[in-house]
């Protein structure tokens, strides 16, 4: 069994937070998946269900953000998890917006979530780190955070969401490499198959053919020319 982790904090004020991209992959994940029904447990929201044949619990703390560890813990704990079977989904300001990462273990980088995780739960979690993008300095990062997402987001929010729930099966698995790949290829869309090479109409150049009535007019010209010559040259002698 996994324990998928959505991080976020709960109400409605929040329900949009690039805070709360962690909740919305895993609400994303139980639409997709035909998940049974939120319901109170564990300190949060569970929900129940099987991804490619293995089961798997959704949790959303309710605790907020920084005590997201304590839900964690107990629910953890409880089904005698080890830490590898526990998948957190959260948001990432170090990485690019529409950029996903998978990690276990290693730092928080400030993630106030994360380190309440490792407190309640030890380190070696593995992280789904979800790119939001970073605001350029540090005392804009929690309004920043705890901003909805700007509508020219939705671009890549939605399709990123709907790719994270329809290569969750590969987290389920354990297969975190393959769950990246098909990620990155439901982003890029179907490739496009080269065109087909246009073959190019190559058309002799006609060789300029002389027309008598040309030549006659041109050797009239000639004659004219020559003729006005020899007369201003006559004009000019003293």
């Amino acid at each position: 069994m996994k324990l998928f982790v959505g991080l976020g904090n709960p109400g409605d004020k929040y329900a949009r937070n690039r805070h709360n991209v962690g909740f919305m992959a895993v609400d994303r994940i139980a639409d997709r998946h035909g998940f049974s029904q939120w319901r109170r447990r564990f300190r949060g929201l569970v929900a129940e269900g099987s991804i490619g044949g293995e089961r798997v619990l959704l949790l959303k703390p309710l605790t907020y953000m920084n005590e997201s560890g304590r839900a964690v813990g107990e629910a953890a704990r409880f089904l005698k998890l080890s830490l590898e079977d526990v998948v957190v989904f959260h948001d990432e300001l170090d990485l690019a917006p529409g950029r996903v990462k998978v990690k276990t273990g290693g730092g928080n980088a400030g993630h106030n979530g994360l380190r309440s995780l490792s407190a309640h739960l030890g380190n070696e979690f593995i992280r789904i780190r979800i790119g939001i993008g970073h605001p350029g300095s540090k005392e804009a990062v929690i309004p920043y955070v705890l901003h909805d997402f700007a509508k020219s987001d939705q671009e890549w929010l939605e399709p990123l969401l709907d790719a994270v729930a329809d290569a969750s099966g590969r987290l389920a698995a354990g297969d975190s490499a393959r769950f990246l790949t098909d990620v990155a290829r439901s982003m890029r869309g179907p490739e496009r198959a080269p065109a087909p090479a246009e073959q190019a109409v190559v058309k002799p150049v006609a060789t300029p053919r002389s027309h008598p009535a040309g030549e006659r007019m041109g050797k009239r010209q000639s004659a004219l020319a020559e003729n006005l010559k020899r007369w201003l040259a006559g004009r000019s002698k003293p």
